[in-house]
């Protein structure tokens, strides 16, 4: 089963609608494999000379897949988790560093279309990055903090209606390229570093300076870069709802699933081409397999448990959507993060296990079955907020929830 057959069908229409929905599904199915077939030809290119992807890119704003989670009475396609999540997989599958841009895009999307609703200027956003296709970044990273996304050491200074920031943001994937902004921020000066809000800002609104490069084993094609971003703007670009609110019902579940899924795209990919491999190799020595074969086996097992761990997660948060006790609670934060740490680690094993059933073929560079860019891209996922903090997090809070009772509950 793959991410979209999981898709909820108490959120599917029946009768009449049901042929548009299905249509609409289909529709986007297609204009994402065109991108994903663009950002496949420029993958190597990207990945060696950390560029960022700018032809697979363009072609996401041509196929208008950036404004999707915007609803369709504010222009966009209102489309679900499970349709992002699919859209991450398949282009993780062409071209890591596409995906992972992707993602994070519509991470700070949906937490802008949740918590912005009923609020003018936010509305006005969304219509914006449906209309014109806005490339929204993400600055979460902030200084030596190492990405404790719950700490901010900038305050947003607030004074007759407007608001003021500076901030050492340490890392800002494609923040060069992108057209927004959405950042953390201290509630105030003299709030504590836990006490945070979430702020939007378009490019007319911010200034950036590059403080650091991006020269790394992987996802190279993010352009990760570090800047001092200083930003002014209207009191109503920031979002009024708390960021506690904003972080456990949207960000978090929203990173995980859309995270995960681009990972297992690009462990998707390697397990893909160990079997072209493997399929060569038995066809040139008259059946009989080379000696790391058996990996393949290991690396379709990995792989088939990350899918079914992001589709059933996917469909639990899908299911408790509207429910904020639900999405609050020490069991689903849990789960959610729990997700991270095990598709990130068996994201890694699956390339992993290819990579062995490959051998030399895998291990070169060049060559039509190299996962060498498959691996090095796929080791950032147990880094990409350490899965070390994840579950040194985790612990505290597993200890205060209850044993489930039963099989079932």
């Amino acid at each position: 089963m793959n991410v979209r057959e999981a898709e909820t069908r108490s959120h599917m229409p029946v009768g009449p609608a049901a042929a548009g929905f299905a249509d609409a599904k289909a529709d986007l199915v297609r204009r994402t494999a065109t991108v994903a077939a663009i950002a496949a030809t420029h993958a190597d290119a990207v990945d060696r000379e950390a560029s960022y992807p700018a032809a697979a890119m363009a072609a996401a704003r041509e196929q208008r897949l950036l404004g999707v989670l915007v609803p369709h009475e504010l222009g966009g396609e209102g489309a679900s988790i499970h349709d992002v999540m699919e859209m991450c997989y398949t282009l993780g599958r062409a071209c890591a560093s596409t995906a992972m841009i992707v993602a994070m895009h519509h991470v700070k999307v949906a937490c802008i279309v949740r918590h912005g609703r009923g609020h003018a200027w936010m509305e006005g956003m969304m219509r914006r990055i449906a209309r014109d296709q806005m490339l929204m970044g993400s600055s979460t990273t902030e200084g030596n903090n190492g990405g404790n996304v719950r700490s901010s050491a900038a305050p947003a200074e607030v004074a007759d209606g407007r608001f003021h920031l500076v901030r050492d943001a340490s890392v800002i994937s494609y923040g060069a390229e992108c057209d927004g902004i959405v950042t953390t921020a201290r509630r105030a000066a003299d709030a504590a570093g836990s006490d945070q809000v979430l702020v939007v800002i378009a490019k007319e609104d911010y200034t950036l300076t590059p403080t650091q490069g991006w020269d790394v084993m992987g996802m190279r094609g993010t352009r990760s870069i570090g800047f001092k971003l200083e930003a002014s703007g209207s009191a109503e670009q920031i979002v009024a709802e708390p960021y506690d609110r904003v972080h456990t019902q949207t960000m978090v579940p929203f990173a995980h699933l859309t995270w995960g899924s681009a990972w297992t795209g690009v462990a998707a990919a390697a397990v893909e081409r160990t079997q072209k491999f493997l399929r060569k190799v038995a066809r040139g020595n008259g059946g009989q397999m080379p000696p790391g074969a058996r990996h393949f086996g290991l690396a379709k097992a990995s792989l088939a448990r990350a899918r079914a761990l992001l589709a059933a997660n996917a469909d639990r948060y899908a299911g408790i959507y509207e429910d904020e006790r639900a999405l609050a609670s020490l069991e689903f934060q849990s789960a959610i993060a729990g997700l991270k740490v095990d598709v990130s680690d068996l994201a890694v094993e699956t390339v992993m296990a290819s990579l062995r059933a490959n051998g030399l073929s895998g291990y070169r560079n060049d060559g039509e079955f190299s996962v060498s860019r498959h691996l090095r891209d796929v080791l950032s996922a147990p880094i990409m907020i350490h899965n070390d903090r994840v579950a040194a997090n985790m612990a505290t809070a597993n200890l205060m929830a209850e044993v489930a009772p039963s099989l079932r509950a």
